[in-house]
């Protein structure tokens, strides 16, 4: 579509079945399954749709601008740095940029109240989303080793584990060989043979950039052109400004800017995909005067319990090069650590990923750590290709003081940025602590020398939690919010606890077993 679009929408003037708002990781999943079962579906995203032919090249600060690009504002003791490592901008959404790496959250990740007295017990569990981990592994594919050691499933994956492994992954390999602990080539949405016109890997190794071959999997190369088969209008560079309630708790629709203007789209059902701080932020700037705090918010809980991982990033010297540029960014890794240990000196854990670097994050990294600059940040810059890094994937546990709220100021298109208020708790700086002191022995076991610890966290999360009590939770097991029957949540914010394993497969996971019980109430007319 062109800038002309705004006279030509089709479905703007009457009602569709459904409206999504947000392209990303689930959205895009969403719109495929509702799209393929006959419905007449609208997806809404604020961003631009990707051409990458066009877009994506092999440039690290260029392909920044991938990232979310409104106002954003940090608060708490713990404010996080909220860019390219926690949320994308336009079609394809966090997808265009994330590592790939694609475990599924353990059995135990679902009832830490009840196994660990921490958290809260989700509504469904581990076998709820099984089928559907299975089948988005079978279809992105994942290419994953023969047998996999942790959690519940243990392989063989669709597709042969990557090879081969460059020397950033081969430090964290043989670092736990010697400590005795088990580590595996990660399951990954990259793919290492040809997949329907994709080719395999070619290691270029700007994954965290986007992948200009397509061997890297995104919505934007696999669901949303199906999608789009299946006869879903995408809207791009629209940015959904409200949903609409009626007086019988049904919402009606969306109101979204394009161009400066407003312009509405009714709908019988509205389904928000829109990420962990951008769902919470829609329903509070959606209040009116029957739902004063917001919609969906009877109980208080929309933009509480906001999750992050700890993401510590740990580098060590070496005396040979290690080259960390080259090939996929995250190839190995260990969940050895990943639930409550036996001596209970913390509640949960933390996977370790080895972790390439390229040289603008590396030289990051090393400044957050260390605080150098000028003359003394460059010397250490001249040695990059002699690091490793180690990258903690930290559980931390819901806290309601953790938040998405409205701030006073105003964000690029006049909205209410949002603010996001984060504090690590007592338990989140033990698993923190264990997670780092383990990433130095593997390191040092390696034969490295630790030099440089940044504290750091990514994967957004919680915030509009599902739970079968209306009274401390937003959504039902299903994403549908307890305060309205045609609005559904299909997005990272619905996470009960934040588990220790990168979140995207999980999240999409979620958004299919959604898709399929909207698509169940619209067969059985409840929409």
């Amino acid at each position: 579509m062109n800038d002309e679009r705004d006279l030509a929408w089709k479905w703007l003037e009457e009602e569709v079945d459904a409206v999504i708002v947000g392209a990303g990781a689930t959205g895009a999943v969403v719109a495929r399954e509702l799209g393929q079962a006959g419905l007449r579906v609208v997806l809404i995203e604020a961003g631009p749709y990707w051409e990458v032919s066009r877009d994506f090249v092999s440039d690290e600060l260029y392909m920044r601008r991938t990232a979310w690009r409104y106002k954003r504002l940090t608060a708490g003791t713990n404010p996080p740095e909220l860019g390219h490592n926690t949320s994308g901008s336009g079609v394809g959404g966090g997808t265009i940029h994330f590592t790939a790496v694609v475990p599924r959250f353990f059995p135990s990740d679902f009832h830490t109240r009840s196994a660990d007295g921490v958290g809260e017990d989700w509504p469904i569990s581990y076998d709820d989303l099984a089928p559907y981990y299975s089948k988005l592994e079978a279809e992105i594919p994942v290419s994953g080793p023969k047998h996999y050691p942790w959690g519940a499933f243990h392989g063989p994956y669709p597709y042969p584990e990557r090879e081969p492994i460059a020397s950033t992954h081969q430090v964290l390999r043989i670092g736990c060989e010697k400590l005795g602990v088990r580590s595996s080539v990660a399951p990954l949405a990259i793919l290492s043979a040809p997949y329907r016109g994709r080719p395999p890997c070619i290691n270029r190794g700007f994954c965290a950039q986007g992948c200009l071959p397509n061997s890297k999997f995104s919505t934007l190369i696999h669901h949303i052109p199906q999608a789009l088969d299946a006869g879903v209008e995408l809207r791009h560079g629209c940015m959904v400004s409200r949903v609409l309630c009626r007086s019988d708790d049904r919402v009606e629709g969306v109101t979204f800017l394009f161009n400066g203007q407003e312009y509405r789209q009714r709908a019988r059902a509205v389904i928000l995909c829109a990420s962990a701080i951008e769902t919470p932020r829609l329903l509070l700037l959606s209040a009116d005067a029957r739902h004063p705090q917001g919609l969906a918010n009877s109980s208080g809980m929309v933009g509480k319990c906001f999750m992050l991982h700890s993401g510590h990033e740990i580098m060590a010297r070496f005396s040979e090069e290690i080259l960390p540029y080259k090939g996929t960014p995250v190839l190995a890794l260990t969940q050895e650590f990943y639930e409550t240990p036996a001596d209970g000196s913390r509640a949960r854990g933390f996977s370790i990923l080895a972790h390439g670097s390229r040289p603008l994050a590396f030289m990051n990294i090393v400044a957050k750590a260390s605080e150098l600059w000028g003359k003394n940040l460059r010397q250490i810059g001249r040695d990059y290709n002699y690091f490793a890094r180690l990258s903690i994937v930290g559980e931390t546990l819901p806290s309601e003081g953790n938040t998405i709220t409205l701030s006073a100021q105003k964000d690029e298109v006049g909205l209410p940025a949002p603010q996001v208020t984060f504090t690590f708790g007592d338990n989140d700086h033990k698993v923190i602590a264990a997670g780092v002191k383990m990433c130095k022995d593997i390191l040092e076991a390696a034969g490295g020398k630790v030099e440089f610890v940044a504290p750091d966290t990514s994967h957004m999360l919680g915030g509009c939690r599902m739970g079968d009590d209306p009274q401390r939770s937003v959504v039902d097991k299903w994403g549908r919010a307890h305060d309205h029957p045609n609005l559904f949540i299909a997005d990272t914010s619905l996470f009960v606890t934040s588990g220790a394993s990168n979140p995207t497969l999980t999240a999409m996971s979620l958004a299919w077993r959604t898709a399929d019980a909207i698509k169940e109430a619209f067969r059985q007319r409840e929409l």
